[in-house]
């Protein structure tokens, strides 16, 4: 039955907008929402808190097997706890980016994330959610904008919700998470077989969202 509840896939590197794309057509189509990159970042912030070394791969198996997560709305918990900023600064991101490449923790969470497929649908985003998640996803969608442009974004997110942020810093972080997602030996971040390929450089948002309510549309 849960192989009946369709579901589209929106894969795309480190600030690519993915996300923002994703809940979007979410809300627009009455779908849930899926950021498993939230996952490998609560992960990495579980690992943080409790002391856990990231070459630990036995600990951080243990933390994603039992990560007691909870997606309300746009906020994060984890434990109870309102993580939906903590979860976005750099040295989270950097490393959940670390752990994502470790195959034991991406195979912890993958019945979680399958766990998300109920009715009366579900967007999904991340890296592996059209090659690996739902390889049979109707619509596959694997977005993503130059590194300049995609610094740009995270630039200005960060700089919004208080973080600091150094542009040729940002730059720099991307080229390495892009190296270390798309070259990794488990689910290697790339465009899924028969995946539609939405380039949002020069793009808004809206434009995005338009064009993959359009292709779902005629699936």
């Amino acid at each position: 039955m849960q192989q009946r509840i369709p579901v589209l896939t929106i894969d795309g590197p480190t600030a690519s907008g993915k996300g923002t794309v994703a809940q979007l057509v979410a809300h627009e189509l009455g779908f849930h929402y899926l950021d498993s990159g939230a996952l490998y970042r609560l992960t990495a912030l579980s690992a943080m808190r409790s002391g856990t070394e990231l070459d630990n791969e036995a600990g951080l198996v243990r933390l994603a097997q039992r990560l007691p997560c909870t997606f309300v709305g746009e906020k994060v918990l984890l434990a109870g706890d309102d993580v939906s900023q903590a979860i976005r600064a750099e040295e989270v991101g950097n490393n959940a980016s670390k752990i994502a490449a470790l195959p034991p923790v991406r195979q912890a969470l993958v019945e979680l994330q399958l766990g998300f497929r109920t009715a009366p649908g579900l967007v999904a985003d991340g890296r592996d959610m059209g090659t690996v998640i739902f390889p049979d996803a109707p619509l596959k969608v694997f977005l993503t904008a130059s590194v300049e442009r995609r610094a740009e974004r995270r630039y200005k997110q960060l700089i919004d919700k208080g973080f600091p942020a150094n542009m040729h810093d940002l730059s720099n972080d991307l080229r390495e998470r892009d190296a270390r997602d798309m070259n990794r030996s488990s689910a290697p971040l790339k465009p899924a077989e028969g995946a539609h390929l939405l380039d949002t450089s020069e793009m808004t948002v809206e434009q995005a969202v338009h064009q993959v309510l359009s292709w779902y549309a005629a699936v």
